[in-house]
């Protein structure tokens, strides 16, 4: 089994993908850290991980607290000693339009999808040139490559998440270093319940789309083959990957699609 006995660090571990990955990685028995905010969801999911393998310790953290990332590294690498992969899996969705959306909230949304994983990320980048190996994984989104409607706070932080760490890519000099960017379309996960809407409120709700979207397991078993083989980015998405081929080819049909399912 690839991850066997790899120490890999799982932040937004309490739902959706993050907890789908938690799982089918403790069936393989890697060492896993997870972290959330929610301490009940982690130790229900330590729970159920800990029946495959007893290697599985939670890390409650609020990531939206800037000034807190550098300890959490610090205390993730503690765990068991050192990290091999760390999967950025948390995030927040928007269901708002702009001219609707507080300041407040395109700073949260800001902090939790873009600043926090690349903080982390640099936090870890000393402790994986000491290490001369170690995978960074990102979840981005389809909505990181093309715009969609009640999204403009979430699209911009996750453009400039794959900014980041294809820059990263290109740039780090590390021997051993695999950074991956995965831009999902919509996948059955709870995403949209949580999304903000215009004043910071959850949105509440499963969308039609997220209720019909890809299953999570095969999500996370698509996260893992490409960790497994180091691709640097991968699209899961199904009709989403069509709207984004009309946005390099035929960008008046990509504006109207997007216009029309969005509004």
């Amino acid at each position: 089994m690839h991850f066997k006995d790899k120490v890999i660090w799982i932040t937004g571990a309490s739902s959706g993908i993050g907890k789908e990955l938690a799982l089918q990685l403790s069936k393989q028995e890697a060492k896993l850290i997870l972290t959330a905010r929610r301490v009940d969801a982690l130790l229900e999911i330590q729970k159920e991980c800990n029946t495959n393998s007893d290697n599985c310790q939670i890390l409650v953290a609020d990531l939206y607290q800037a000034n807190e990332l550098k300890a959490l590294t610090e205390n993730a690498i503690e765990k068991y000693g050192f990290i091999d992969v760390v999967i950025h899996s948390a995030g927040t969705s928007q269901r708002s339009l702009a001219t609707d959306t507080t300041e407040a909230v395109y700073r949260q949304l800001m902090e939790i999808n873009y600043f926090a994983p690349v903080n982390i990320t640099r936090y870890l980048l000393s402790h994986f040139t000491e290490r001369k190996s170690g995978h960074i994984v990102v979840l981005n989104s389809m909505a990181g490559l093309i715009g969609f409607p009640m999204r403009t706070g979430y699209a911009a932080a996750k453009h400039a998440l794959k900014g980041f760490f294809e820059t990263l890519q290109t740039e780090h000099t590390i021997p051993g270093l695999g950074i991956t960017i995965v831009s999902p379309g919509r996948v059955k996960t709870p995403i949209s319940v949580s999304a903000f809407t215009s004043d910071g409120s959850a949105h509440g709700k499963m969308d039609e789309g997220q209720l019909k979207g890809i299953p999570v397991e095969r999500c996370a078993e698509i996260i893992l083959d490409s960790i497994k083989k180091k691709k640097k980015h991968i699209i899961i998405a199904r009709g989403e990957r069509l709207l984004y081929w009309f946005w390099w080819f035929f960008p008046g049909l990509y504006y109207s699609i997007a216009r029309n399912k969005g509004l």
